[in-house]
């Protein structure tokens, strides 16, 4: 038969997408307890060493500064040797970190922990998101959220068996066994993972501006519109930071952190029921958005859901004293705020290709730890004009940064594409410099 008619190879189970992308999905739930865990191990640490609970949380500082700043060079490593390698150094990361916890007898050793638990962490987060993109090119909305939320996924199917062990066996054996059975999982799921193909995956859609060069991070931060977007992710995360992270101190100033609500014929304190209601919403979202982005546009659902999360910050500003509309209005929060961490990745792609998407995203994903520098600003603003200077400071910046997206970043992203994909002819003067635009993949 002739080879030009030779249909492509039908790829086994573990090299089928879709495969791919599940486990992805749950290597970013089983190191999402390195984060999201953490607050329970805090009062018990203090109780046993009297560090004081200031200082035993600079190291989830540290851990969050570590894991967000080193993932554009874990993407790189990935780009470079694909995300078996990284995954697999950072499953060993984050086995390590929490059996140093379960051993750490001053807070130096404690701080150390924090760093590779930040290695670790980056780059299975890195990977994941990055691989999902290159797999998925006409679905990178949909894929990075889904991943994205098993980040969060996680943590919600075990930390009750967490808090159990922690009552039970004490937090120096809950570090030490589930460090071992998480670092363990990780690394068996690494084994797993591949990349892509060249051409294995479908082609992106063309329904809003994609480009079909490949541009390396070097590249892509020396272009204006990396920057526009790099500006419109530290905007959108750092408001709704600043909303989020003071929710519980809100509510208790407001007299209805501790008011008991029904639900489902329990009785739970309101700050306890909205912050489980918020993170069910904060997951959904992320594929959710994703997947409207995939049929919409990214700049369009940017633009619906900022002015939306503004929309609900000034609601909660203005009928939060009320207990179900405070409920309402910070579950819509989460759920308008949740999606830049599948729509930003995914628009990064679109813009400068698949072939260094880990390495890209990895580079704007450190937007999260400018716009954590700002959030300590909130406190500022509370100080000086209350919260609802807070709200209105935070909602402004959402709502600027949606009209922005759809007036400013999208032409603009859509005229660099354009001119990327059809370069301006040169004349023979300038010969010498036509070939750059084809060079951007190599």
């Amino acid at each position: 038969m002739d080879v030009l008619t030779q249909q492509p190879p039908t790829p086994s189970f573990i090299g089928n997408r879709w495969t791919q992308l599940v486990i992805g999905m749950v290597c970013m739930a089983l190191v999402a307890n390195l984060q999201y865990a953490w607050t329970l191990f805090v009062a018990p640490m203090n109780a046993r060493h009297h560090w004081g609970e200031a200082s035993i949380q600079l190291a989830f500082t540290i851990f969050i500064l570590t894991e967000t700043w080193l993932v554009p060079v874990e993407g790189w490593l990935v780009d470079k040797f694909g995300p078996r390698p990284v995954v697999a150094v950072g499953a060993v990361c984050a086995g390590v970190a929490w059996v140093l916890n379960s051993y750490a007898s001053v807070l130096p050793q404690l701080y150390v922990a924090a760093v590779i638990a930040g290695v670790g962490a980056g780059g299975v987060y890195g990977t994941c998101v990055g691989n999902a993109l290159k797999w998925f090119p006409d679905r990178r909305g949909l894929a990075a959220g889904l991943t994205a939320a098993g980040f969060g996924a996680g943590a919600a199917v075990t930390v009750i068996p967490i808090a159990n062990m922690i009552t039970r066996r004490g937090y120096e054996d809950t570090f030490f066994y589930f460090g071992i059975f998480q670092g363990a999982c990780i690394f068996v799921l690494a084994l797993l993972l591949k990349k892509p193909q060249p051409r294995a995956a479908a082609a992106p859609r063309k329904n809003f501006a994609v480009s079909q060069k490949d541009y390396t991070p070097g590249q892509m931060i020396k272009t204006p519109v990396f920057w526009v977007i790099y500006a419109s992710f530290v905007a959108v995360a750092a408001g709704g930071l600043m909303a989020t992270a003071q929710i519980g101190p809100i509510a208790k100033d407001w007299g209805l952190a501790k008011l008991p609500m029904q639900f489902f014929g329990m009785t739970l304190p309101l700050l306890t029921a909205t912050l489980s209601i918020d993170n069910i919403c904060n997951g959904f979202t992320r594929p959710f958005c994703g997947f409207i982005s995939d049929k919409i546009g990214r700049e369009n659902t940017m633009f619906f859901i900022f002015i939306g999360e503004g929309i609900a910050l000034l609601g909660l500003m203005q009928y939060g004293t009320n207990p179900y509309a405070f409920m309402t209005f910070a579950a819509l929060i989460f759920l308008f705020w949740g999606e830049i961490f599948s729509i930003f990745p995914a628009i990064c792609a679109d813009t400068f290709g698949s072939k260094y998407a880990a390495a890209n995203a990895g580079t704007l994903y450190t937007a999260k730890g400018t716009a954590s520098l700002i959030v300590p600003i909130a406190s500022v603003l509370a100080a000086t004009g209350g919260w609802n200077l807070v709200f209105i400071v935070a909602a402004l910046i959402t709502i600027t940064a949606g009209i922005s997206a759809k007036f400013v970043l999208a032409p603009m992203r859509a005229r660099w594409v354009d001119a990327s994909e059809n370069p301006v002819v040169p004349t023979k003067s300038a010969s010498r410099l036509s070939h750059w635009p084809e060079q951007t993949g190599e």
